[in-house]
């Protein structure tokens, strides 16, 4: 593996993805770290309602494609608004399937690696999954995108006094209330209260 894809990681966002009995699925995430060098190991963090959890619980294995600064909201929207349940997440986008036999997008992809579970914790409404790299691929030159750098570039700047509520720092949706629930999960991407934003 190239030794250069572990410098790609920062405060980013990434789509992490699975495949169970010939079905791929993907989500986007924003918590993989890298822990140690020799050998090297990430964990990654990932709801625990979202359907690509539980691929990788079942599996043990996952890939992650780090995006870059020309990543589109619609590629934001697909692997994150939309469930990949009854739809086709990879339709229409290119991708390769990586010697653990799950797909990886290629496109807007500064680099990809994949990982094998060595242990899982359970952390409330998170499981932080620990593994190994088993491979990856510089894809281009492309600065990662950071967590800001989406939130400064890519997502849609909110309509003045159409909305008032709280605001998924992960996809956007909009919870339309004075106090979000402790315990609220996003009905898009299924992350939880902790990644919501009042909107001011």
């Amino acid at each position: 593996m190239d030794s250069r894809i572990m410098h790609q990681l920062t405060y980013g966002l990434f789509v992490l993805s699975a495949a169970e009995n010939g079905k791929d699925n993907g989500c986007i995430v924003n918590t993989v770290t890298q822990v140690s060098a020799a050998p090297v190991h990430v964990t990654v963090s990932v709801c625990k309602q979202n359907y690509t959890h539980d691929m990788i619980a079942r599996t043990g294995r996952f890939n992650v494609a780090i995006l870059d600064t020309t990543a589109p909201f619609e590629l934001f929207q697909r692997f994150g608004f939309q469930s990949g349940r009854g739809a086709d997440k990879f339709a229409g986008v290119e991708t390769i399937r990586t010697a653990n036999g799950i797909l990886v997008p290629t496109e807007h992809v500064n680099a990809w690696f994949s990982g094998k579970v060595l242990q899982t914790w359970e952390l409330g409404s998170h499981s932080l999954f620990l593994a190994d790299i088993e491979g990856g691929e510089i894809m281009s030159g492309t600065e990662p995108a950071t967590y800001a750098f989406y939130h400064e570039n890519v997502k849609p700047r909110p309509q003045a006094g159409k909305k008032k509520g709280w605001r998924c720092k992960i996809c956007g949706y909009v919870y339309e209330g004075e106090e979000l629930p402790p315990d609220y999960v996003c009905p898009l991407c299924k992350h939880g209260a902790s990644d919501f934003e009042r909107i001011e």
